[in-house]
């Protein structure tokens, strides 16, 4: 064990949260911040409830005397109060950064999202960490990962003693994901929009926490695309699905979602069309070469996993 390491971990009850809260726990003392604790107590593990909005944050980090910090804590799922979601994802992320700077932590790691970059018609074919961050305002989470990016941007320059390892999953899947992208896959059939092929890039959960674990061990600084190789259209999706696939022109979906959204049949309005036609698709060269991690499976075997391990795990209990 390293005895001078010390890793707070926002967000330390999610399922990725606890999973590394285990790995690190053998490497040095965690202590982790969350709303509620959901875990038994795990030796080396010190659960602290708190807000990441809390001024007591900053206070916390410098009592524990924490060295690293890994920052998961977000918003998933859009709720109705996008001003609340904001506030927790952009602000609390400022509340983060402040704290790290007041309490002299030497390096911090951020889960951003492959959705920074936008859902967007001229998009390249393969999204290079060089490529410029347009997350729609369209979409809650996609434009506040945007902004969080924005202000690590600032904080890189003016705060160059505080190390930054920021990682853009792509779609992470395991065996117990569950959210609004696995619900599509559980429906009787797929949905499509006629002439997008709408691909997919896929990271298996426990090769984000190894990426996750080996940035902090190795106090690794960049910025880096994470995503399997290869990516899976929404045709081979529904293959691998064994289910059938729907297609409809984007302006007939538009006008459905418009006139469901305006009387209130849906959250989602007509631009978020977007979200399937146009998504981001992740090149992961950079995460292989400079970071010097290659994915243990690729997008199509994430999603032969997911299917074996996850959907049909939830059928055979139903």
């Amino acid at each position: 064990m390293n005895s001078n390491m010390k890793v707070l971990i926002t967000g330390s009850e999610g399922y990725i949260g606890l999973a590394l809260v285990r790995k690190l726990v053998s490497s040095c003392t965690v202590v982790g911040v969350d709303l509620r604790r959901q875990s038994a107590p795990v030796d080396g593990y010190t659960f602290v409830e708190m807000d990441i909005r809390a001024t007591e944050l900053a206070e916390l980090m410098a009592r524990e005397q924490i060295t690293h910090v890994v920052h998961l804590a977000s918003v998933m799922q859009a709720s109705p109060n996008r001003e609340r979601d904001y506030d927790i994802d952009v602000n609390g992320t400022r509340n983060v950064l402040q704290a790290c700077t007041h309490a002299g932590v030497s390096h911090l790691t951020v889960t951003s999202s492959g959705a920074a970059y936008g859902y967007h018609a001229d998009n390249p074919d393969w999204l290079s960490e060089d490529d410029a961050l347009r997350g729609n305002a369209t979409f809650a989470y996609s434009h506040h990962k945007r902004l969080i990016e924005e202000l690590l941007t600032d904080y890189r320059v003016q705060h160059p003693e505080l190390q930054q390892l920021v990682l853009r999953p792509g779609t992470v899947l395991g065996r117990s994901t569950n959210n609004q992208i696995t619900a599509l896959f559980r429906r009787k059939r797929l949905l499509a929009i006629k002439g997008s092929p709408s691909p997919f890039v896929f990271i298996w959960d426990q090769d984000v926490i190894e990426i996750i674990y080996q940035g902090v061990l190795g106090a690794k600084a960049g910025v880096y695309n994470l995503a399997g190789d290869g990516a899976m259209t929404i045709n081979d999706i529904a293959a691998a699905l064994g289910k059938p696939l729907l297609v409809l022109p984007a302006w007939l979906l538009s006008s459905a979602l418009r006139i469901g959204h305006a009387i209130g049949l849906t959250q989602y309005s007509a631009e978020q069309l977007d979200f399937l036609r146009y998504r981001p698709v992740l090149d992961n060269s950079a995460l292989k070469s400079e970071f010097g991690y290659t994915p243990m499976k690729t997008s199509h075997e994430v999603f032969d996993y997911f299917i074996e391990h996850n959907l049909k795990a939830t059928e055979r209990s139903e």
